[in-house]
Order: structure tokens, then C-alpha cells, then sequence
């Protein structure tokens, strides 16, 4: 029996390798049986090149459990290992100090993995001692057990063993008898080991049998040693690729379409990328595309290999050239990790293209489910962006659908403005905005439905990339101020007619909780709506960007303002202004004569303050004459604020409003329901 110390210098390297490499216990699994693969497809190239003449025999990888001896083993019918072997991959861990050894590797798992073995020493996560027994394939070779307990000291001796290859047996410690159990076993090999190209077998299929599941005789194979993503695409059909996904992700609607990657170079990429059937709310998930490494199972957080808007996507990417065990930092900064995530950019980008050149119809009528992705991934990829500039279509409250060229040319003989910028009017409710967008279409003009969670950033995007091109929404103005061609023309009020329109109007509005009205009026088309309510374009833009963009949350807190425009020229306004003037000059006359005379006595109490230091007198007197005009103004809404509430046809108009742009609820609507059954 050979006895010895594992080459190293530190006192323990066990605790090194379990802090630094494998904070996670049950990565020891997915490492035993990778390099069981390893072994095994070892003897198929030696084979291949004629160096191994022997018979392959059964070349699967086993994990069994006994649970009464609390052992796990993995064992292989691959290459095997010699007294050497061992002494050389195993023994030799050989540096001269923790600290050199983490400055030294901290960047390269995989080299550390491949060339010092310490894949295998992560079994000691899990167990309080390790057995090897391997047989080399080599003629004339001994079979050696090696056996270790976690400290430096090993032990090393001949034994019988009739079959090549190397059983690795766990003996597993009392804090982690979990993995004594078969189930979870089996999970750890479906999730790391669903794909390794050497079939795995661990336990027996089971069967339903007197109401319970029972084991049969026939070994369990957990893995599909050629994924799909393995396959060429001319080898595949759509149901394969269907399937395959399902296999991922089971419960799933159909996927809208998929993307086969395939590079060999200027690194080695392969994978399969679907377009899910992405629900109401925008969520970014992390876990919905799974990266491997030779079919090994490594992460589901691919951020910094894939774009961040491709995590709207599901699916698999294999490439040995990604590193691994590496911070997300880390991965963005490598070269080959920023080529890999341009490639997938520019593929996804292309094949995008081609399936809108190949079958337009089939793209537009798939495009409700992908607009999100595609918008999310013009708003954070510059070089996606471009690209996609040629295929993202806009679709209009008619369900059409264009190329941005297209629609240019669809409207810019009519929806062009007196400066000559392009506009596009869009909705983003067709129910609720109804009535602008008929008002709109009325007047010649094409709306945009812009009903996405991220059509309000999309916009201002689309607005900086569009050579003299605005967006407005359809409610944010009268339709004449939507594309003006003219200069705006002003209602043909007098300042009096102003102020008791303003008072009658604003006085009869119902109180809304952070929401403000702002009377104004207009001269439109005598066959408009006498109100009309609009919201400045900008502010509304804002607070609903605010909506899905955090840093923005100062314009969510402001309240909602709305323009209350009133139609000058319509007949009932025209009747209301007629019968109030009618009905209040002599009350109001005095108030307004009153106030007049006051702010004529303080400009000249003003402009007879040198310096803008007023004397003691000066204050007093120019606070008594506030005063007067403030309670003459007081006294004048009041009464015109009374006279307005005994006029149920001023709040009616005000109302009809409201519930056309569904700000009347509660109490004020089933106020207005009763009003109009009473003035039927």
C-alpha cells in the first residue's frame, strides 16, 4: 500500500477549492459525471484512431445510490487511470500557496478543471471520503483504488477489478444525506445532465402499479444524447423544434418561431433561440435560456453573453469558448464573451429579416406577440436597432401594419405641419379614445395604436431617429391643433366673456384627486362637441414612461392635467355665454367695476414705489386694496358659481366630456345618469 500527502503546500486545499469553486454543493455531481463522459469519449477517439483495438462494450456512465450504505457512485467503462495516472492528475496538485493559486487561476475554471483534476475534488463538498477504483485501458495495466478522507493524506493500492473504466465512490457526509435520495439525484442529473452525448443511467423506470409508482427492471437513461440543438437544421422539422421546446419548457404555449445558431468560427456557438408568447406585463426573467458547454449544463444567468433584451427569450446556447465560474463583470469585459453576444445580436437581427422577407403576412400576424421584444431590443442595442429598423412595422387603429418607410409615405402628403415636420398621431386605447381617432379619420388622417407597455419610450426613440418627425396623441389636442397648418385661431371673446365662460365652466368640474383642469377656449367647428378634453402631450409621455421606468418616478408623483377646451362656436355654448350675460350683468357689473378700479388704484400705488421698498403707508394701503378686489373676485364666482349650479345643462356638457374620456365615475356618474333621465 502507497501512502502520501497530495502535492500541495498549503496545509488544506479542500477548503480553498470549496470557497473558491464550488459554493454550490451540488455542482459535485454535474463534475463526476462530466468526466466520466470525458473518460468515455476518450476511448471513442483512441478507438477511432486505431490506438485502442480492444472492444468498447457498454459505454454508458452509471450514478447509483445506496442509501443503506450512504454511498453515491459514478462509474464509467472510459479509459481508466494507472497507479501514474493517478499520482499525476490527482496527487499533483502542486503550487506554492493559496494565494498564488487564486491570483493565478481566478480567471480560468476551465483550465483549472482540465489540467490539475480539481473537478473531481469537488466530491469532498459532499462527502467525508472518496474512493477511486479504476482499471486503464492500457494492456498489462493494475487496477488501483485510491481513497481519501478531505485531509492531505491519501492512500493508494492494487486491487481486483475486472472491468475498464474508474468507479468514484462518495461516502457522504451527515450534513448531506439529501443526495442519498433517488429523486434528488435525479433532479441534479435532469437539470446538469439532460444532454451529455454518453448515455447516464441512474435508477430504474418506473411503472403505476396498485396506485403507486414502482421500479421495473429496465435502467433509467435521464439524458437525450443528441439534443435537438446537436442536429442539423435541413435533419429537423417543425414539430422536432416544437418538441424540443416543450422538453425545456413544459406547460408552454407553442413557440412564435425559433433561431438555429451554428458558428464554427471565429469561435464554436451552437444553440437554438425561441420567440415565446410573451404575456401582458413586461417581465425580464433570468433563468429562460440555459448555457452549456459540450452538452454539459453550466447556468441559466447568460447576462453579458446574451444582449439584455434576448432574456425575453427562451432556449439553449452551447460553446466551449465561454468562460465559466466567472463574474458577470468578468464576462462582459472578455473579448470572445462580446463576440459571442454580437454574433447572437446580429443573427437573431437577420433571421428577424428574413422571416419578414420570406412570409410578411405570417411576420405581421405574429407581430402583437414579438412588437415587445423587438421594441425592448431597439431601446437597449444600438447595433440591433439599426438593423431592425428595416423590419419593425407600426400598426394603425385599422389593424394595418408598415415598415416605417412605407407609412412615411402613406401620410405625408396630408399629416405634414406648417413648419414641415411629419407628424404621427397615434392612440393608445381605440376603445376609449374612440371618438378623437373618428374625428381624426374625419379629417383625412391616419392613427397609429400604440398600446404597448414600451410604446411611450419607443416613441421618443422613433422621434430621434426620424429626420423632422414628431409623434402626438390623438386626445392631446382638438384635431384642428393636431397638425396645424395655419397659425391657431383664438376664440373671439372679450376678456368679461372670458372670465364668466371660465367661472361658469371650472365651478361645475368634479373634484378629482391629483388631477387639474385648465379652462381654455377655442373657436372650432360649430358641429364639434361643445367640450373638449385634452392632455398636454408632453407631461402625459412622461408619466406614463414613469410607468415602466423607475428613475422616472418624480413624474409618476405629479398630478394628471387636462386642457377643458370649450367650443366657442358651438350653439350651446354660444346659448349658455348669451343667457349668463343675460342673466348676471347686473350682479356681476358692480363686482367687475369694483375690481377694475382697485387694480387700476394699485399700479399706481406701485409704480409710485421707488426702489421696490414701499413705505409703511405704502404696505397698508396696498394690502387694503388687495383685499377689496380679492373679495369683489369672491363675490363674483360666487354668484356666477351659483347660478352655473342651478343650470343642469353647464354640468351636463362638462360631464359628457368626462365620460368620453372615462374620467367620470363613482358619484358624479350616477349623478349624470340621473340628470339625463330627468332632461329626457
Amino acid at each position: 500500500m502507497q501512502k502520501g500527502q497530495i502535492g500541495v503546500t498549503t496545509e488544506n486545499i479542500f477548503p480553498v477549492i470549496k470557497k473558491f469553486l464550488y459554493s454550490d454543493h451540488e455542482i459535485f455531481l454535474r463534475e463526476l459525471v462530466s468526466n466520466a463522459i470525458d473518460a468515455t469519449q476518450k476511448l471513442k477517439t483512441l478507438t477511432s484512431f486505431g490506438e485502442f483495438k480492444g472492444e468498447l462494450g457498454d459505454m454508458r456512465v452509471e450514478v447509483k445510490v445506496d442509501k443503506e450504505a450512504g454511498t453515491i457512485t459514478v462509474s464509467d467503462h472510459g479509459i481508466g487511470m494507472t497507479a501514474d495516472d493517478i499520482d499525476k492528475y490527482i496527487n499533483q496538485i502542486a503550487f506554492s500557496g493559496a494565494e498564488e493559486f487564486l491570483n493565478k487561476y481566478k480567471d480560468t475554471a476551465n483550465t483549472i478543471i482540465g489540467h490539475f483534476g480539481l473537478g473531481f475534488y469537488s466530491a469532498f463538498m459532499v462527502a467525508k471520503k472518496v474512493e477511486i477504483r479504476s482499471l486503464s485501458y492500457k494492456e498489462g495495466s493494475e487496477a488501483i483504488k485510491w481513497e481519501c478522507d478531505g485531509s492531505p493524506e491519501y492512500t493508494m493500492e492494487p486491487i481486483q477489478k475486472e472491468t475498464r473504466g474508474t468507479d468514484i465512490v462518495l461516502y457522504i457526509d451527515d450534513d448531506n444525506k439529501e443526495f442519498l435520495e433517488q429523486s434528488r439525484i435525479d433532479t441534479l442529473l435532469k437539470k446538469y445532465c439532460r444532454f451529455l452525448p454518453v448515455p447516464v443511467v441512474s435508477g430504474k423506470v418506473q411503472e403505476w402499479k396498485d396506485g403507486k409508482y414502482v421500479d421495473t427492471d429496465k435502467d433509467k437513461v435521464v439524458n437525450d444524447t443528441e439534443p435537438t440543438w446537436t442536429k442539423k437544421p435541413s435533419e429537423l422539422t417543425d414539430e422536432d423544434y416544437r418538441k424540443f421546446y416543450h422538453d425545456l419548457y413544459p406547460g408552454q404555449e407553442d413557440p412564435l418561431f425559433w433561431i438555429h445558431l451554428n458558428v464554427d468560427f471565429p469561435f464554436k456557438l451552437t444553440g437554438i433561440l425561441f420567440f415565446p408568447k410573451i404575456k401582458s406585463n413586461l417581465e425580464i426573467r433570468k433563468d429562460r435560456i440555459q448555457l452549456y458547454c459540450n452538452q454539459v449544463y453550466v447556468t441559466d444567468s447568460v447576462e453579458g453573453v446574451v444582449p439584455e433584451f434576448m432574456m425575453l427569450l427562451q432556449g439553449v446556447i452551447d460553446s466551449p469558448d465561454i468562460p465559466l465560474n466567472v463574474s458577470r463583470s468578468y464576462l462582459q469585459s472578455d473579448t470572445a464573451v462580446k463576440k459571442i453576444s454580437g454574433y447572437i445580436t446580429k443573427k437573431v437581427a437577420s433571421r428577424l429579416d428574413e422571416l419578414f422577407k420570406a412570409n410578411r403576412s405570417d411576420f405581421e400576424s405574429k407581430w402583437d406577440d414579438i412588437k415587445i421584444f423587438i421594441e425592448y431590443g431597439m431601446l437597449t442595442d444600438e447595433k440591433f436597432c439599426d438593423a431592425a429598423m428595416k423590419f419593425v412595422l407600426l400598426k394603425d387603429t385599422e389593424g394595418k401594419y408598415y415598415t416605417l418607410d412605407e407609412y412615411k409615405t402613406l401620410v405625408e402628403s396630408t399629416q405634414t405641419d406648417k413648419d414641415g415636420n411629419l407628424v404621427y398621431i397615434y392612440a393608445t386605447d381605440a376603445t376609449a379614445q374612440y371618438n378623437y381617432i373618428h374625428a381624426a379619420n374625419e379629417k383625412g388622417y391616419n392613427v397609429l395604436l400604440m398600446d404597448g407597455q414600451l410604446d411611450g419610450h419607443f416613441i421618443s426613440m422613433l422621434e430621434s431617429k426620424l429626420d423632422k418627425t414628431r409623434f402626438v396623441r390623438v386626445d392631446s389636442d382638438v384635431v384642428e391643433n393636431l397638425i396645424p397648418k395655419t397659425d391657431k385661431k383664438g376664440a373671439d371673446l372679450t376678456s368679461d366673456q372670458i372670465s364668466l365662460l371660465t367661472t361658469l365652466f371650472h365651478s361645475q368640474l368634479p373634484k378629482m384627486e391629483k388631477s387639474d383642469f385648465l379652462v381654455s377656449f377655442e373657436s372650432l367647428d360649430p358641429a364639434a362637441n361643445p367640450i373638449l378634453i385634452t392632455q398636454n402631450e408632453y407631461m402625459r409621455r412622461m408619466k406614463d414612461m414613469a410607468a415602466t421606468q423607475p428613475g422616472m418616478s418624480f413624474y409618476a408623483e405629479l398630478p394628471d392635467n387636462y386642457n377643458l377646451i370649450v367650443n366657442t362656436s358651438q350653439p350651446v355654448v354660444e346659448k349658455i355665454l348669451k343667457e349668463a350675460e343675460s342673466a348676471l350683468e347686473d350682479k356681476v357689473a358692480p363686482l367687475r367695476k369694483s375690481m377694475n378700479e382697485g387694480n387700476e388704484k394699485l399700479s399706481a400705488l406701485r409704480s409710485e414705489i421707488k426702489d421696490n421698498t414701499p413705505t409703511e403707508e405704502q404696505k397698508a394701503q396696498e394690502n387694503t386694496l388687495i383685499q377689496e378686489v380679492d373679495k369683489a373676485r369672491k363675490e363674483q364666482e360666487d354668484i356666477i358659481s351659483k347660478y352655473a349650479s342651478e343650470k343642469p345643462v353647464i354640468k351636463q356638457i362638462i360631464d359628457i366630456a368626462l365620460l368620453g374620456n372615462g374620467l367620470l365615475q363613482g358619484r358624479d356618474l350616477s349623478e349624470f345618469i340621473r340628470r339625463s333621465i330627468s332632461m329626457l
